[in-house]
């Protein structure tokens, strides 16, 4: 394949027409990455309160009122029915389908949310000389389900999930800096070091996304994930919920500098 491009714009264009299909971490460097989350309008106020109640795995940037499928802010012109690569349909807390647009299943009753992503805080650290073994290899971010609870809101509740990116010992100060500084992209990590107190008994096994070794002189370093809510809708079972397959995510125009807290 070509090279591909960089610009958000033609990279949404791409994948609405077919022709990108991977996780997106690693494209659009410089331009912030968000997670999905489209529900049915009479369970979405409770979402936005969980939303509130958990900043730091659900930050919430925009909010697509009824019917409406245009970020405002986000993505002027995008179409948030098309321009992810990949997306998953829950049905009554069930994975139902996984599909690459979901125009056959749209309601106007729909309000999508998109919340901050981790992808976003990469190209600080690779600027800043920390690699990212999942870059390095090309796979998606490792994630896990772990034993935290949510804060629960209305219908919703359920387990916490996290990404994991193995860093050297040497660069965690600098990790934590950096990544705290984007508080609406998940911010600094929420653990760092032994995967068991968090639930995670094995790294290999991971429930999203790719894993990936951990050498000689790295800490696993986890963050709160905007893959939250699809742990959330298997436990609270809505009638439907539609969301980005993970690592798969809505790529927005704003630059990643506007989102940094100085």
């Amino acid at each position: 394949m070509d090279k591909i491009p960089e610009d958000p714009k033609v990279l949404r264009q791409m994948i609405r027409e077919g022709k990108l299909d991977r996780p997106t971490s690693g494209l659009a460097l410089g331009f912030s990455q968000a997670n999905l989350v489209i529900l049915p309008k009479d369970v979405a106020f409770d979402f936005m309160l969980l939303c509130q109640r958990n900043p730091k795995p659900c930050p919430l940037l925009e909010v697509i009122e009824p019917g409406n499928f245009e970020p405002q802010k986000y993505g002027k012109g995008a179409d948030i029915r098309t321009d992810i690569s990949k997306y998953r349909i829950y049905k009554g807390g069930e994975l139902s389908d996984e599909v690459g647009n979901v125009t056959g299943v749209w309601s106007n009753e729909f309000v999508s949310f998109l919340i901050g992503c981790s992808f976003t805080f990469e190209s600080a650290l690779i600027k800043a000389d920390i690699p990212l073994r999942h870059w390095d290899q090309n796979k998606n971010v490792s994630m896990y389900i772990t034993n935290r609870e949510v804060v629960p809101a209305g219908k919703f509740h359920g387990k916490l999930v996290v990404s994991m990116r193995p860093i050297h010992k040497d660069h965690l100060v600098k990790t934590i800096q950096i990544t705290s500084r984007f508080p609406d992209m998940h911010g600094a990590p929420i653990h760092i070091g032994s995967p068991i107190e968090m639930g995670i008994e094995d790294l290999n096994d991971t429930d999203y996304g790719d894993p990936v070794e951990v050498l000689e002189g790295e800490v696993p370093v986890f963050w709160a994930c905007g893959v939250t809510p699809q742990a959330v809708a298997l436990s609270s079972k809505p009638s439907m919920m539609i969301t980005h397959s993970p690592g798969h995510m809505f790529i927005t125009d704003i630059k990643d500098e506007t989102l940094e807290v100085k």
